[in-house]
C-alpha cells in the first residue's frame, strides 16, 4: 500500500507541475484571490452575524454525537462480555445514545433551517446590489457586455454564491470541529492507534491540495461554457425571426451544438475530478480500517502490548467507529471543495462586474436642476466613441429655450451622437455642454434625464399593462391625463379597441402591436410626462403616412411645450423647424430654416430635391 500511495503521489504530482507551467494558455489564473473573494463575501454576512453565532452554538451540540456515540457503542460492547451483566443498565446506555442522536438531529434541522433563511437573504441583497450596479453601468459599457452575460451573473452565478452560505462555511467549520474533536478522543483512547491513522494525514493533505488546482481549473470551464451558452441563447432567441426568414437554422444550430460540446466536456472533466479524488481519501479510509485489525487483532488475540499499550475489543469497535468519521468528512471536503471552486468562481465573475467603475458619473458638487428652460448650447465639442475616431468634430451651436431644431445628414454624420451626449449617455473629450448656462458635468445625472423625453426609431416595451408602459417614470398620474396623452398622438384610436383598454397586457418587446402602433405609445409615454426638452430619433421612420400626418400636427402643437430636438431622414418632417443644422463627417456645414436653406442650394437643398424626386417615382410606380 505503501508503494500504490507513493506512485499515487508522484502522478498527481507530476499532472500538477505540467498544468501548473500552461497556467495563463489553459485560462487557470485568477484575477481575484479566494482570500480576497472571502473577505468580500463575508462583508454581506456580517449582518447576520448573529443568525451565525447561534448556528455555530447548535453545531456543538449536534457534533456531539459524533463524538460520544463510538465510546457508548464501544462500553456497550465490553458491558456484554462482562460477568454479571445487567439488562437494565444496557437500556440505560441504548437510552442515552438515542437522547445524544435526538438532540443531534433536533439541533441540525433548526441548523438547516436557519442557515437556507439566512443564505436567502444574503444572496438576495447581493443579486439587488448587483443589478442596482448594472443599472449605473453607462451606455459604453453596456455596448460591450453581452447581455446573456449579465443575465447569468445576476441569476446563475448568483446561485452558486447562495450555497456557500447556505450550507458549505458551517459544514466547513462543522467538520473541522469533528475531525479535532475525533483525534483528541482517539488520543484519549489509544495513542498509539491514533499515531497510525495520522501516517495517512499527509497523503490526504497532499491530495486535497492537488485536488483544489484541478477543481478550480474545470469549474472555471465550466462557468465559462455556462455563460457562452447564456449569451448565445440571449442573442439567437431574441433574433430567431432573422434566423428563420434567412433559412440560417441549420448553421445556428450547429453554433449551438458546438457550445455544448465544449459545456459538456468541461462538465466532464469535473466530474473527472472528483471522480479521481474521492475514491483516492476512501483508499485511504479503507488502508486505515485494514491497519486496525490488523493491530487490534494481534493485541486483542495475542493481548500483547503494542508502544506500552493493550488493544481490547471495545477498543477496536470505537475505534472502527471513529476512523469512520474522521474520514467521512474529509471525504465530504471532496464535495464541499467542488462547492467551494464553483462559489468563488462565481463570486469572481461577479465581482468582475462590481469592480467595473462607471464611466459616467456625477461630479462631487454636481446640482439638482428643478426647473428647465431648454436652452442647450454646444461650444466646440469633439467627441469619439474610440480612440480618437472623432464622431464630432469641434461642433458649436446654440439652441433657445423652447426652439425647434432638427439635425440632418447622411448616416454617420454625427446627429443621434449629439441626442446622445445631450442626455449625458457618454461624456465628451473635448469642449462643452450647458443647458440653461449649467455645464451638464455640474448636474446630477438622474435630474439631468428627469427633464428629457425620449422617442426613438427602435421603441422598446416592457412586459405589463399599457398603462405600466407609459407610466414608466411616474405613477403620479391619473388615468385621464394617460387618455389625454393617447388622444394627442392618436394612440386612443387603437387602445379603445382592445378589449381592456390601458390594462391590456404588452408581450415581449411588445411582439402583439405593430411597429407604428409601437411607436405611438412611445410617443404618448414621452408627452404625459410633459419634458422640458423633447428628443425625436427617426421617430417617425415607422409610421405610415396617415398616422404621420396625425403625428406631425400632434408635434406642431408640442412645439410651444418646450424645446424640441428632432434628427429624421423624411425632410418633409423637419420643414417647420425653427433652425436646422445639417451635418457632415461630423461637422456642421450650414444651418438655417427650410427656406435659408434652400436658398444657399447647398447639401441640405441637394438632400430635398433627391427626397422629391424618389417620392415623384414612387408615385409614379
Amino acid at each position: 500500500m505503501g508503494g500504490i500511495l507513493g506512485a499515487l503521489s508522484l502522478v498527481f504530482i507530476l499532472a500538477y507541475c505540467l498544468i501548473k507551467d500552461k497556467k495563463e494558455s489553459m485560462g487557470f489564473e485568477r484575477n481575484i484571490s479566494d482570500k480576497e473573494i472571502v473577505k468580500r463575501l463575508l462583508k454581506y454576512a456580517k449582518p447576520y452575524w448573529s443568525k451565525f453565532a447561534f448556528v455555530l452554538l447548535l453545531m456543538v451540540f449536534s457534533i456531539a454525537y459524533d463524538i460520544i456515540s463510538p465510546l457508548l457503542i464501544g462500553n456497550i460492547q465490553g458491558i456484554i462480555k462482562e460477568e454479571g451483566f445487567k439488562l437494565g443498565y444496557l437500556f440505560a446506555m441504548i437510552g442515552l445514545y438515542a437522547g445524544i442522536l435526538i438532540v443531534s438531529l433536533v439541533c441540525t434541522y433548526f441548523q438547516s433551517i436557519i442557515l437556507q433563511k439566512v443564505g436567502q437573504r444574503i444572496i438576495s441583497d447581493l443579486r439587488i446590489e448587483l443589478f442596482a450596479h448594472i443599472e449605473k453601468l453607462s451606455h459604453e459599457q453596456l455596448n460591450h457586455i453581452p447581455v446573456g452575460k449579465l443575465v447569468t451573473r445576476v441569476t446563475n452565478d448568483t446561485n452558486g454564491v447562495s450555497m456557500m452560505f447556505t450550507n458549505l462555511i458551517v459544514n466547513l467549520i462543522k467538520n473541522c470541529f469533528v475531525v479535532i474533536g475525533v483525534l483528541v478522543a482517539m488520543l484519549c483512547l489509544n495513542y498509539m492507534l491514533t499515531m497510525m491513522v495520522l501516517c495517512f494525514v499527509p497523503f490526504i493533505l497532499l491530495f486535497t491540495i492537488l485536488f483544489r488546482k484541478f477543481s478550480r481549473r474545470a469549474y472555471r470551464k465550466v462557468k465559462d461554457g455556462t455563460t457562452d451558452i447564456n449569451t448565445f441563447l440571449s442573442e439567437n432567441l431574441s433574433g430567431i425571426k432573422i434566423t428563420q426568414f434567412f433559412n440560417r437554422e441549420d448553421k445556428k444550430l450547429g453554433e449551438f451544438r458546438t457550445k455544448n460540446a465544449l459545456l459538456g466536456k468541461a462538465k466532464y472533466q469535473q466530474i473527472f475530478v472528483f471522480g479521481i479524488f474521492r475514491p483516492t481519501v476512501y483508499m485511504l479510509y479503507m488502508v486505515s480500517v485494514l491497519c486496525l485489525f490488523f493491530l487490534g487483532a494481534k493485541g486483542a488475540i495475542d493481548g500483547k502490548e503494542i508502544l506500552g499499550q493493550v488493544v481490547t475489543s471495545e477498543i477496536v469497535v470505537s475505534f472502527y467507529m471513529y476512523i469512520s468519521k474522521f474520514f467521512n468528512p474529509i471525504q465530504s471536503l471532496a464535495e464541499q471543495f467542488n462547492w467551494l471552486q464553483s462559489a468563488f468562481a462565481s463570486a469572481e465573475k461577479i465581482f468582475t462586474i462590481m469592480d467595473m467603475e462607471p464611466t459616467v458619473v456625477d461630479t462631487p458638487n454636481a446640482r439638482e436642476l428643478t426647473d428647465v428652460q431648454g436652452e442647450i448650447e454646444f461650444r466646440n465639442v469633439w467627441f469619439a466613441y474610440e480612440g480618437e475616431e472623432w464622431v464630432l468634430k469641434d461642433v458649436s451651436f446654440k439652441i433657445d429655450a423652447k426652439q425647434t431644431v432638427a439635425f440632418v445628414g447622411s448616416t454617420g454624420s454625427g446627429k443621434t451622437t449629439i441626442l446622445s451626449l445631450i442626455c449625458r449617455n457618454y461624456d465628451i473629450q473635448k469642449g462643452q455642454i450647458l443647458i440653461d448656462g449649467i455645464d451638464i458635468k455640474d448636474i446630477k445625472i438622474s435630474s439631468l434625464r428627469k427633464h428629457f423625453g425620449q422617442m426613438l426609431q427602435d421603441v422598446f416595451l416592457f412586459s405589463g399593462t399599457i398603462r405600466d408602459n407609459i407610466l414608466l417614470r411616474s405613477e403620479g398620474i391619473d388615468d385621464e391625463e394617460v387618455w389625454e396623452a393617447c388622444k394627442y398622438v392618436n394612440a386612443d384610436s387603437f387602445i379603445t379597441k382592445l378589449d381592456k383598454g390601458l390594462d391590456y397586457q404588452i408581450l415581449e418587446r411588445g411582439n402583439n402591436f405593430s411597429a407604428g402602433q409601437r411607436q405611438l405609445l412611445s410617443f404618448a409615454r414621452t408627452i404625459v410626462h410633459k419634458p422640458a426638452v423633447m428628443i425625436l430619433d427617426e421617430a417617425t421612420a415607422n409610421i405610415d403616412t396617415e398616422t404621420e400626418v396625425l403625428i406631425q400636427d400632434s408635434l406642431e402643437k408640442m412645439m410651444n411645450i418646450g424645446t424640441m430636438l428632432i434628427v429624421a431622414h423624411r425632410l418633409s418632417t423637419v420643414q417647420h423647424a425653427d433652425n436646422i443644422i445639417v451635418l457632415s463627417h461630423g461637422e456642421i456645414i450650414e444651418q438655417g430654416n427650410h427656406n435659408e436653406l434652400l436658398k444657399k442650394k447647398g447639401r441640405y437643398f441637394e438632400l430635398y430635391t433627391l427626397q422629391n424626386r424618389k417620392e415623384e417615382l414612387m408615385k409614379t410606380a
